[in-house]
């Protein structure tokens, strides 16, 4: 049977562009439990209210649901544990600096598989504030407008 090759996306934090202003973007592994994986392979997660934290050395990827697996028995993980993130330690010293420094925050912003191995895209992040939602609604709205009235004069 040939290796997986690629990337295959599990879920996407679609909120978290919205809700944060994402100032840099690290790729993580994930430490997974055999029933995990399986639910993931099924295209089944949601990050939406996921965030990663610095506890000493290692990074910790938290309320990320990946539900349980539906042939798993006794062995089942339970949805909403704690997750090990795999990083260097020099972006974990990067990101526990950057954080501690104030107003910034580890969101996960997607879920994949990359050549058959869990991967978690997080981003470093500063919260927006309501007239910044605003602001960015206004502009991908006159984006849009700006693309449709280009194609209907290439007609």
């Amino acid at each position: 049977m040939p290796r997986e090759t690629g990337r295959k996306v599990i879920a996407q934090n679609k909120r978290a562009r919205h809700d944060y202003h994402v100032e840099d973007t690290f790729e993580a592994g994930l430490v997974l439990q055999g029933t995990e994986v399986k639910s993931l392979r099924e295209g089944r997660a949601s990050l939406v209210d996921g965030y990663a934290s610095i506890d000493g050395n290692e990074a910790w990827l938290l309320n990320v649901h990946i539900p349980e697996y539906t042939q798993g028995t006794w062995t089942n993980h339970a949805a909403r544990r704690k997750r090990k993130l795999l990083l260097h330690r020099k972006e974990i010293e990067k990101l526990a600096a950057k954080t501690k420094e104030g107003g910034l925050t580890i969101v996960p912003l997607a879920l994949y598989f990359k050549d058959g191995r869990a991967k978690v895209e997080i981003g470093l992040a500063r919260g927006k504030k309501d007239w910044d939602k605003r602001q960015s609604l206004a502009e991908a709205q006159a984006k849009r407008e700006m693309a449709r009235a280009m194609r209907h004069r290439n007609r």
